[in-house]
């Protein structure tokens, strides 16, 4: 009889074959230094027209088919599908290293964290992206002065059953829903005594949204910037979002 999964991973995934081989590589390359076999990878295929799913299927992923235009929605499909007793979050170009999951495991052990996140590195550096990055924390900074700190983000973390008492991430937030995920987490793991924490392992994601718009495109940008940083404007979502690649 097959061991329960320990981990299950969910990747949401709109037309990233450029980019998911190398995500879903990362993530077996980790699950050897936790456990083999303990890791279920969980591809939101949402509305793929190219090789996105034939390569997860490669992986040993299973594939959910997806047509919303909401990311909330997209990872909540897959968390629905997860059997795993903890559950991670990666975006499909993004590549944890090694030691993720064997982190993740010995701070949700040790008792004093709900769950938390990570702080990604971009895979290149440029002065537009710095500029661009300052600018948006700027924008946040209303969000940091409320939490009493920043939230780290990009690959979430908890257990399956803390997911599932905060409600998983809100579909009616079109963009920010991962800030709105960790505020809930926090202040759930609070409730319990527990902390919100942030990997100390190393993450990396691609630059591609400068690659495709240019490295200073938020800041020739600032209306939209501003109008995606509302949570729930769907046209600057879908113009920054849902309706590239």
């Amino acid at each position: 009889m097959k061991q329960p999964y320990l981990f299950s991973v969910v990747v949401p995934a709109h037309n990233e074959e450029q980019y998911i081989g190398k995500c879903l590589q990362a993530i077996r390359t980790a699950e050897e230094q936790a456990e083999k076999g303990s890791v279920q990878i969980i591809v939101v295929a949402n509305r793929c027209t190219d090789k996105t799913a034939e390569i997860a299927k490669q992986y040993g992923a299973e594939v959910v088919e997806n047509q919303e235009k909401c990311i909330a929605s997209i990872r909540n499909a897959g968390a629905q599908t997860a059997s795993g007793e903890i559950l991670v979050t990666v975006d499909a170009d993004t590549y944890i290293a090694p030691e993720t999951f064997k982190e993740i495991r010995s701070l949700l052990d040790s008792g004093k964290y709900i769950g938390g996140g990570a702080v990604p590195t971009f895979e290149r550096a440029s002065l537009g992206i710095a500029v661009s990055s300052f600018y948006v924390l700027l924008q946040m900074l209303p969000e940091i002065i409320k939490c009493r700190g920043m939230l780290s983000g990009a690959v979430f973390w908890c257990r399956k059953r803390d997911f599932d008492a905060v409600g998983g991430f809100d579909p009616s937030l079109v963009s920010l829903e991962d800030l709105d995920f960790a505020k809930r987490l926090r202040q759930y793991g609070r409730e319990q005594g527990k902390k919100y924490g942030t990997l100390k392992s190393k993450i990396y994601t691609s630059a591609r949204k400068f690659d495709q718009f240019g490295d200073w495109y938020l800041i020739k940008n600032r209306k939209l910037t501003k109008r995606i940083f509302t949570g729930k404007d769907r046209e600057a979502a879908d113009q920054f979002y849902y309706d590239v690649r």
